[in-house]
């Protein structure tokens, strides 16, 4: 059985038993998908023509709101300059992909968003740019409680970190700082809001959040899977739930830069099972790893 709900980020969601997938430049939809396992039926087009950054980022993270409306994120044409129309941004469309408009601007790569169970406010991962050394920008967790906000990129980072390039056209005060700093070039990817019993009340609402860990940092950072528990849009604490994903001592990969190469695991994804245990996708070792409490 195919877990409805989440997605995961090579752009997958489940809903009314299809399944829909985006591709670089197009949403498609496999319908009565889980009848149909062995013989997959031929995919509809849900949206064509979706912006495809060959030059950045081209991975596109999607899921149903619960207004019933798809998201999809379509990230920058580059490390750092003027977007193009649709890119650096969270979309918004119809089921069927018709109108489609830009939910959330100033997005440089989100590939991991999630509502907040409570509030229903949309909650989302973003990658800063790179090529400002090793301490920023910070990956940035943020919030979007309604459409039309501005999240900073490309003259603004972590919410006040002016760009040398862009910087002067607009001040950082004029865009949306994140509700936490998550860490200067972990890749904040996947990400989820905990709904389940089987961890402590604690965990309950939290987010938990997949990083994919740094490629470019002369000490490696990122290479776990975090938990941020929040009260209200402020996170209250910022811890560990799995680590030990790089070889080294106190976590440092030998032979410095380049610390990739040293990783035995980097966290893409998190998921949560039914029983309340949470699926962790690792796509360095090629496996799915699964974290239980108490059994």
């Amino acid at each position: 059985m195919i877990a409805s709900g989440r997605t995961a980020p090579n752009g997958v969601a489940f809903k009314d038993g299809a399944l829909y997938v985006a591709e670089s430049d197009k949403i498609i939809r496999l319908d009565d998908i889980e009848n149909k396992l062995d013989a997959p039926p031929v995919p509809i087009v849900v949206k064509a023509d979706l912006p495809n950054p060959r030059q950045g980022h081209s991975w596109k993270f999607l899921d149903f709101g619960p207004d019933g409306s798809l998201y999809v994120s379509v990230g920058s044409t580059c490390n750092v300059c003027e977007p193009e129309p649709m890119t650096a941004a969270i979309l918004r469309m119809k089921a069927d992909g018709s109108n489609v408009e830009v939910f959330a601007s100033g997005v440089r790569n989100s590939v991991g968003f999630d509502w907040h169970p409570v509030t229903g406010e949309l909650w989302f991962t973003e990658n800063g740019r790179d090529l400002l050394g090793d301490e920023v920008p910070n990956d940035e967790l943020n919030v979007a409680p309604r459409a039309g906000l501005n999240f900073g990129f490309p003259f603004c980072h972590q919410g006040d970190v002016s760009d040398p390039q862009f910087g002067a056209s607009r001040a950082c005060s004029t865009a949306e700082p994140p509700v936490f700093k998550v860490g200067p070039h972990v890749a904040a990817v996947g990400m989820m809001f905990y709904k389940g019993t089987m961890f402590p009340a604690s965990y309950k609402n939290a987010v938990i959040m997949a990083q994919h860990g740094s490629w470019n940092r002369s000490t490696p950072s990122g290479y776990r899977v975090m938990v941020a528990r929040t009260d209200g849009r402020r996170v209250t604490n910022f811890e560990p739930l799995v680590d030990g994903f790089v070889r080294g001592a106190n976590g440092a990969a030998p032979g410095g830069r380049g610390a990739g190469a040293a990783a035995i695991g980097r966290p893409a994804d998190v998921l949560e099972m039914p029983d309340g245990s949470i699926l962790i996708s690792d796509d360095a070792g090629n496996r799915l790893l699964r974290v239980s409490y108490g059994r």
